[in-house]
């Protein structure tokens, strides 16, 4: 039993080791350097263009339903009903960190609007770590050839990046800033 245990740790170990330094290259030739020439598949079946959200501040966040920071999902709502004039919330369901958002397009849907009533957009389960399957906008967003000077993808769930009114990448924050931080507040 005691070695059971032992390989299941080591098995869950290694491959949580293994998901942070596979490092499949991603060809990002592709892809545009301008934020507005992307779309999204929303959790809904509707499509977001970008070129739509011209002249408004947006904050993207990949989320996730069994994590620490979850919580989060009521201060985005609070902010995205107070400031939705000015700003647009996009949230990006991934289970790239843990396995934390497990489940399927309709259950993370019904999940936000039961616990959370969330109506900022969500898309389509996406992934956002670098790798060969990264979603073509979290490729932007981690990539400084595209965005001009960022080059980090997301190291958990719950990170905000931030962008201007007109496309450009003004600034990422870790989980632990939280919705209505000074920071957050000072860009809207």
């Amino acid at each position: 039993m005691k070695y059971l245990v032992f390989i299941i740790i080591f098995v869950v170990l290694l491959s949580f080791v293994f998901s942070f330094f596979n490092s499949d290259d991603i060809n990002i030739d592709n892809l545009s350097s301008n934020f507005y020439d992307y779309s999204v598949e929303l959790i809904n079946g509707e499509k977001l263009d970008f070129n739509k959200l011209k002249g408004k501040k947006i904050i993207i966040v990949n989320v996730a339903s069994k994590c620490g920071y979850t919580p989060q999902y009521s201060g985005l709502q609070k902010l995205y009903e107070k400031f939705n004039n000015e700003i647009e919330i996009i949230g990006f369901p991934a289970n790239d960190f843990l396995w934390q958002e497990p489940g399927k397009n309709k259950d993370i849907q019904t999940f936000c609007n039961v616990n959370y009533g969330v109506t900022f957009p969500l898309v389509e389960k996406s992934v956002v770590k670098k790798n060969k399957d990264q979603h073509p906008l979290f490729s932007w967003l981690s990539h400084k050839d595209l965005n001009g000077w960022n080059d980090a993808a997301p190291g958990w769930n719950f990170y905000k990046y931030l962008v201007d009114e007109e496309g450009r990448l003004i600034s990422v924050h870790s989980s632990k800033i939280k919705p209505f931080d000074e920071q957050i507040l000072n860009f809207i």
